[in-house]
């Protein structure tokens, strides 16, 4: 089975819903990780992996206005019909794959660098998705098997927070209120935690 096909299947429960799905990847070899990849589809719902034969990707859910972002970005660059990468020579920053799928219609553009401002814009969006989905695990892992390094984890999802860098912010509550009630974790931790949660449920909507 080619790289292609494999992809296209993995990404299968999330395409087969109603309406259209993107997916992302990128490849950067010696990077950790060295490949990650995200599945949104148009209802929000999404899925990261960081290898493609992952079977059990972390899954979360994009607000509407982000998930109408990221999709009318992609309506801006003709669902990836045409080329993305810039002729300018930069150094190698990964191999960026963009895929849209609705039904039996499938385009792909890759790239290294683009100058487009939509590419580098959605490019930044799933950037932001798998900065997120890794301070999920971090903080998840953190919660179940390290307790002091509770306060690390959830200090930089804070910071992420600051510099508006979270998408589908809400997926963290369950573990944050975990921490917050739990009198086992370090008291700064669910201070901190407790901060984290109070500012992504008096959040506006994002925009």
């Amino acid at each position: 089975m080619t790289n292609w096909v494999l992809l296209l299947a993995l990404a299968a429960p999330l395409a087969a819903a109603d309406g259209p799905s993107l997916f992302y990847s990128k490849s950067f070899p010696g990077s950790s990780p060295a490949y990650v990849q995200i599945t949104l589809a148009s209802s929000g719902d999404a899925e990261y992996r960081e290898a493609p034969e992952d079977d059990n990707p972390l899954a979360f859910q994009l607000s509407p206005a982000e998930t109408s972002e990221v999709f009318a970005l992609a309506d801006k660059l003709d669902h990836f019909k045409s080329p993305l990468e810039s002729p300018l020579k930069v150094a190698f920053m990964g191999k960026k794959t963009f895929r849209w799928q609705n039904a039996a219609e499938t385009h792909q553009a890759e790239f290294n660098f683009s100058e487009d401002p939509s590419a580098r814009a959605i490019w930044d969006w799933f950037e932001r998705m798998t900065e997120s989905a890794q301070l999920r695990i971090n903080l998840d892992r953190s919660a179940k098997y390290d307790r002091l390094g509770v306060f690390k984890a959830v200090n930089q999802l804070g910071d992420a927070l600051e510099h508006k860098r979270l998408v589908g912010a809400r997926q963290y509550l369950p573990t944050l209120d975990r921490i917050i009630k739990n009198e086992s974790y370090m008291h700064t931790a669910r201070v901190r935690a407790s901060e984290i949660a109070e500012s992504i449920r008096g959040a506006a909507p994002a925009k």
